[in-house]
């Protein structure tokens, strides 16, 4: 992310420079048209589209005293949803670089190259930590981890609580506003391709998982990964306040190896042998089952690419650091004995003469012998 200079003069109205430095206040004016749409009953209609989660449906449940709940599966209108939570999403962002980062860099003095690296560390810190956690309290009060027979059985997971639909708008969203805060942060050219890769494989895997009605094993998947990715910027955050204090990326990347064999594991006892054995299979687009060999197959085939092209970008990592390391330690060594020996000519003098102007002793010998 590049660095926004603060000037005086004021740019001119719907300049490239006007939307940049004043987007948070667009997209806020936009949503707040939204809002406003509910005051009145001919717009809230269409307002409730945008800011509710629709397609609700009751279900009582059985017992002696029947309790409705509300339950929510997936459809076309959650992309006018997804559309204002992305708004929401771009004037979060903008807030914490505004009060949180920039403060910190103007106290730190970063370079230009870990300004950038900062502002992305620091941005993604908070949503991963956001997201791990709620995350996390969705998989408890649905009881996934206790019971991970439930990430396969009773396919396809078409009707979805509240918190977990609300989860899967909010993922979309945020990942969806990171294309525009391309433009909005002024990235750099270099930088751009490889924030687009990471962009679009969650887009495409969360949205596979939340069309698929895979939305279970994907919830787990994902806090394992926030988990992880957490870690990283959290370390890289402490590495820039303190370049000694690197423990943080060992813990990672012990880590990071192993969320790449628990996804894979997880992914092939869910879709590899968990659906292949469930008794409804079948292809049928009214009822959301998506459990047939060739959907089994592609889901499986993008888990796998995808953690080895992560496994394959880790490794260059490591390589990289590790050839770093040791070009660094080389120079040391060479630095070490130039040192000693222009100490050891100081002390003696040079030609055996003292900085001084007396013999060294050195000196004094040949002239007696």
């Amino acid at each position: 992310m590049g660095i926004r200079k603060k000037t005086t003069k004021t740019p001119p109205v719907l300049s490239h420079e006007f939307v940049i430095q004043n987007h948070a206040d667009i997209v806020s004016c936009v949503a707040m048209v939204f809002l406003l749409g509910l005051m009145f009953e001919v717009t809230s209609k269409f307002a409730v589209l945008f800011i509710t989660v629709q397609y609700n449906v009751t279900i009582s449940t059985s017992g002696p005293e029947e309790t409705p709940l509300n339950h929510f599966h997936h459809g076309i209108k959650d992309l006018a949803t997804t559309f204002f939570y992305m708004l929401v999403a771009i004037i979060m962002h903008a807030i914490i670089q505004e009060y949180v980062l920039d403060k910190i860099n103007r106290k730190k003095h970063f370079s230009k190259t870990k300004h950038s690296k900062f502002n992305e560390s620091g941005q993604l810190s908070a949503f991963y930590l956001f997201s791990s956690g709620w995350g996390a309290s969705i998989l408890m009060s649905e009881n996934l981890l206790s019971n991970p027979v439930s990430l396969w059985e009773g396919y396809p997971h078409t009707l979805m609580p509240f918190q977990m639909k609300f989860y899967f708008i909010c993922q979309l969203g945020y990942w969806l506003h990171a294309l525009p805060e391309l433009y909005f942060q002024k990235t750099k050219k270099e930088d751009i391709p490889r924030q687009l890769v990471y962009i679009f494989l969650y887009l495409v895997h969360i949205a596979g998982a939340y069309i698929l009605n895979l939305n279970r094993l994907a919830l787990v998947l994902l806090v394992l990964h926030y988990v992880v990715e957490l870690l990283f910027h959290m370390s890289r955050l402490v590495y820039f306040s303190n370049e000694t204090r690197q423990s943080g990326f060992t813990l990672w990347a012990v880590l990071f190896v192993l969320c790449r064999l628990l996804t894979l594991s997880l992914s092939v006892l869910t879709v590899g042998f968990g659906l292949a054995t469930s008794e409804n299979q079948g292809f049928d687009l009214s009822e959301g089952n998506f459990n047939v060999i060739f959907v089994r197959i592609t889901v499986l085939a993008a888990i796998c690419l995808t953690q080895a092209f992560m496994m394959w970008k880790f490794i260059n990592f490591q390589l990289r650091r590790w050839r770093e390391h040791g070009l660094t330690q080389n120079l040391k060594k060479k630095q070490v004995p130039a040192k000693s020996k222009s100490k050891k000519d100081k002390a003696n003098g040079v030609n055996g003469v003292n900085t001084n102007g007396a013999d060294s002793p050195r000196a004094k010998k040949e002239k007696s012998s």
